[in-house]
C-alpha cells in the first residue's frame, strides 16, 4: 500500500518538511504519493540533485500529485 501525504491546504514550508521528513524515512524501493496545490519545483531540484525518481502530475482542478521513489 502507497504512503499519501496530503499537504494540500498547507502553507510553506509545511509540504516541503512533510515531504523532506517522509523522504528521511524511506528505505531502498519505497515511495510515497504527495498531495499538493501547487507544483513542487525546489522539491523536485533537490529529489533530482539527490537522486531519487519522482513523477509529477497535474489533475484536473489543478492539484498536484507528485509519486517519489528511493532508488
Amino acid at each position: 500500500m502507497t504512503r499519501v501525504i496530503d499537504a494540500r491546504g498547507l502553507e510553506p514550508p509545511q509540504p516541503f518538511e512533510l515531504a523532506m521528513d517522509a523522504i528521511a524515512d524511506l528505505q531502498k524501493g519505497e515511495g510515497f504519493l504527495l498531495l499538493l496545490d501547487r507544483m513542487p519545483h525546489p522539491l523536485l531540484r533537490l529529489l533530482d540533485r539527490d537522486g531519487y525518481r519522482h513523477e509529477s502530475r497535474v489533475q484536473d482542478d489543478g492539484s498536484v500529485e507528485v509519486r517519489i521513489d528511493c532508488p
